[in-house]
């Protein structure tokens, strides 16, 4: 090889390195939504939610991934994570699916007056479905 062709391969790697860098500092520093604040992008009941995920999970995926969506639904169960974090699952009657909802960790508090069967109101962003339809950072609101 000659000596400029090395010298236009280094140039091209050394911008990739910057440009790699940039990305991966923005993608560090982005900020965090705060749930408990944001308006949520679409509010529906848990089973709507579930229907459409079950009737075509790509056009769902497409509406509803990466957004803040507010539920409402029955809980049919509550429990805690490793990490003591309160999980709230919203199920419509005898259905197996279920919306699962991860609750921040300010959120726990909340749940020692929760029953189950009792109709709740709960804001997360969606993540996805993986035999049920996924919420994270969760925050009860009503």
């Amino acid at each position: 090889m000659t000596k400029k062709t090395n010298k236009k391969i280094l140039i091209a790697g050394v911008i990739m390195l910057f440009v790699a860098a940039f990305i991966s500092f923005k993608i560090y520093n982005k900020p965090h939504i705060d749930v408990s604040t944001a308006t949520p992008n679409v509010s529906m009941k848990a089973g709507i939610l579930l229907t459409e995920f079950l009737n075509d999970e790509t056009e769902a995926n497409k509406k509803y991934l990466e957004q803040i969506i507010q539920v409402s639904g029955t809980i049919a169960e509550i429990d805690t994570n490793k990490n003591g974090n309160a999980i709230i699952v919203l199920r419509k009657g005898d259905d197996i699916e279920s919306v699962i909802c991860h609750l921040s960790p300010e959120e726990n508090k909340k749940t020692s007056n929760l029953k189950i069967g009792q109709e709740i109101n709960i804001k997360g962003i969606c993540t996805g479905y993986l035999m049920d339809v996924i919420l994270i950072k969760c925050t009860i609101t009503n």
